[in-house]
């Protein structure tokens, strides 16, 4: 089929979640009245304004009635992504006078719920540009994809596979649709009690708000140029690790304590892992931090915990400026590379596939050291798979994997050769895994100085990792060599 048939196809899919994205990105307009800052009037309404005119512009573009292919949904959720990027950077280039690559660089990092940042100085930022980059990674937490869905039904697409190809491929429930917006209500609930809870520590309500925001979304904008540090609070980093932690495991196990059912949560195996990781990471490199960077015992644990739980989580607060020697660095990016659990806010490979990847290990090795034709059943979760199912799954798992380390040696290679720089690899390997986990821990390495060129690189490792590699692989090749889409009638 003819690539501009096709673009057409996902135009009229796209346009209906920009609709939604131009109701939704009204809200903002609200801190406008609230702190009196009329001279972001025009940059905030720049945003909801040019959703609704594409939406409505593209949404009614002609086509023909087509039966979905998932390589179709793959595309329409890559170009929706690049596209809410460029216009959630419209209040950075109107309200801050960014140049188009920091003001595009700040919105992906926002979406995709990232926390690397390109503003010179927070501090002196209005406060409704900074809860706009709260909201976007709060929305973008969940999935801008699966957001819309969860309140419009009425795409051509077939919604779970729009929704899987966000990567999010868990399915709650027969309806996508109910259960997307019973998932809100828990999502909004979480935040409401969280904020609650973080209020404990002494700070503001608006600074509750806005961490609690960008920690159950595992996103980590700051609103201060110290970050953490500006707050010396103890008790504030303390409570907020159950936040990151709440944001990082799978949502559908709030949907069945919702519904009354507790036992899977105690039982997931999921659950279990990242609460060991946790605990295990953070001992690590709380015990390297104080017998090899000399850190008093209190601060090793302090900074140990805050930094390792907020990498594993995909979060992406620090409490520290992480200039530590190489060991905890390194545990803290083998946490980044396996992230949350699929079908949470948070980023990384996920642990479900660490988890499944392990079991086809073993599996593999059964089977090569069975005796004759002895079959070796592959079990996950309690179910036995047919072996032609067993393989093709964990051949798609490994694929994932494998691409996930070949991008980011490839983006280390670009970067060193692109730019030179004082830090080491390792440091610099740091950053990029930071980016394609979606956490934003940083060293240093990316600060609002740093070479187009590096922003750029960072910006795509950004996208692609949201979108767990695919979706992007497909769009370039479709755009190379075509697309297939069944054409209903024939």
């Amino acid at each position: 089929m003819r690539r501009l048939e096709t673009l057409a196809i996902i135009a009229h899919d796209m346009g209906i979640i920009f609709e939604f994205l131009g109701m939704i990105t009204l809200v903002p307009l609200l801190l406008i009245i609230i702190f009196g800052e009329w001279d972001m009037l025009v940059p905030m309404v720049s945003v909801p304004l040019t959703f609704i005119l594409l939406g409505v512009l593209i949404s009614h573009i002609p086509r023909r009635e087509y039966v979905p292919q998932l390589s179709v949904a793959l595309t329409a959720a890559a170009l929706i992504w690049l596209a809410i990027a460029a216009v959630g950077a419209l209040p950075f280039v109107l309200g801050l006078h960014m140049s188009w690559t920091d003001s595009i660089f700040e919105a992906m990092s926002g979406w995709t719920g990232t926390g690397f940042t390109v503003i010179g100085t927070l501090d002196s930022t209005p406060k409704t540009i900074l809860f706009w980059r709260s909201f976007m990674q709060w929305v973008g937490g969940v999935g801008v994809i699966a957001f819309g869905i969860a309140m419009l039904s009425r795409s051509s697409f077939m919604q779970t596979q729009l929704y899987r190809s966000e990567g999010r491929s868990e399915e709650l429930m027969p309806s996508v649709v109910s259960t997307g917006r019973r998932m809100w209500i828990i999502y909004l609930f979480l935040t409401v009690v969280f904020t609650g809870m973080v209020m404990l520590s002494g700070i503001p309500l608006w600074d509750a708000l806005n961490l609690v925001m960008v920690s159950i979304a595992t996103g980590g904008f700051s609103l201060h140029d110290a970050g953490m540090a500006f707050y010396d609070n103890a008790l504030l980093e303390s409570l907020l690790i159950p936040v990151m932690i709440a944001g990082a495991l799978p949502f559908k196990l709030y949907f069945l304590m919702y519904r009354g059912k507790f036992r899977p949560f105690f039982q997931d195996r999921v659950v279990w892992l990242i609460l060991a990781l946790a605990l295990l990471g953070s001992l690590l490199v709380t015990l390297d931090l104080h017998l090899f960077n000399s850190f008093p015992l209190e601060i090793a644990v302090r900074q140990g915990f805050f930094c390792t739980i907020s990498g594993l989580t995909c979060t992406g607060l620090q409490n520290s400026n992480l200039h530590w020697v190489a060991g905890p660095l390194i545990v803290i990016t083998i946490l980044m590379v396996i992230g949350g659990a699929a079908g949470s806010t948070s980023g990384g490979i996920k642990a479900n596939r660490v988890i499944l990847a392990y079991e086809g290990l073993v599996w593999w090795f059964r089977r090569f050291f069975s005796r004759g034709r002895m079959m070796v059943p592959f079990k996950h979760e309690g179910r036995v798979f047919p072996t032609r199912i067993s393989e093709v799954e964990l051949s798609r798992n490994m694929l994932i994997i494998v691409l996930y380390f070949l991008v980011i040696f490839v983006a280390t290679i670009i970067c060193l050769h692109l730019a030179s720089t004082d830090f080491r690899t390792h440091e610099v390997v740091f950053e990029e895994v930071s980016a394609m986990s979606n956490v934003g821990l940083g060293l240093g390495y990316l600060i609002p100085s740093s070479p187009h060129s590096t922003k750029w690189i960072f910006i795509f490792l950004m996208w692609i990792g949201r979108l767990e590699i695919i979706p992007v692989l497909i769009l370039f090749m479709g755009l190379i060599q075509g697309f297939e889409v069944h054409v209903k009638g024939k």
